[in-house]
């Protein structure tokens, strides 16, 4: 199945949650979800009760819309998720935390994951000074992520980067604002990670 391309708006309704799609709108409180808060359709505001297959397929979407991913892309890294030691769930949400894209929207860089993608995409990423525009490229600690000399203005970036005085950066990298860099400076704990994902119906979603 092919990356969601729909309203992202809905998505978040339909969850009753904020998954960080809509960037500067959700951090000024004018999303969808902060006006509508119900799922979207006709019988949105009906509550119904969810079967443990529906908690569990929730989940694994909600994972997918936040982090841009394609069923196959997903399945495929959880596998790799399964195969290292530890726990499955908290790998899964170390890996998907260390994609590059992710890495630089953690940084500041973009509002939004989706916005994030679209500058490594289109080449404006610099990992350890060489440019990489592979998305999935898995970044190490260590490394030093940086917009390229003649992106660093774009009105975007630099609109991107003020909105981090008020949602503030993550622990695990540190970040250089006036030469918009950063450096992935460790692969976070599980409770460090913020996201309304509960990756323990994911496991067992993948387990069956």
């Amino acid at each position: 199945m092919a990356r969601y391309r729909g309203p992202v708006e809905k998505l978040e309704r339909r969850f009753g949650v904020s998954l960080g799609l809509k960037g500067e709108r959700r951090i000024a409180g004018k999303s969808a979800l902060d006006k509508r808060p119900y799922a979207p359709g006709q019988h949105g505001q009906k509550k119904g009760k969810t079967s443990e297959y529906g908690l569990q397929l929730n989940e694994k979407q909600k994972a997918k819309f936040m982090y841009g991913l394609s069923e196959k892309q997903f399945r495929r890294l959880f596998k790799e998720a399964s195969r290292m030691s530890g726990n499955t769930g908290e790998n899964l949400i170390a890996l998907l935390e260390r994609r590059l894209d992710n890495v630089v929207y953690r940084m500041g860089f973009a509002t939004t994951r989706a916005g994030a993608r679209q500058l490594v995409n289109h080449g404006h990423i610099l990992v350890d000074g060489k440019r990489v525009d592979i998305p999935s490229y898995r970044v190490k600690p260590g490394q030093v992520i940086e917009v390229k000399e003649a992106t660093k203005k774009n009105v975007q970036v630099q609109r991107a980067i003020e909105l981090t005085d008020q949602t503030g950066i993550v622990d695990w990298v540190e970040v250089d604002k006036e030469k918009v860099s950063g450096k992935f400076v460790r692969i976070p704990e599980r409770s460090e990670v913020k996201i309304p994902i509960e990756e323990r119906f994911i496991v067992e979603l993948y387990s069956k």
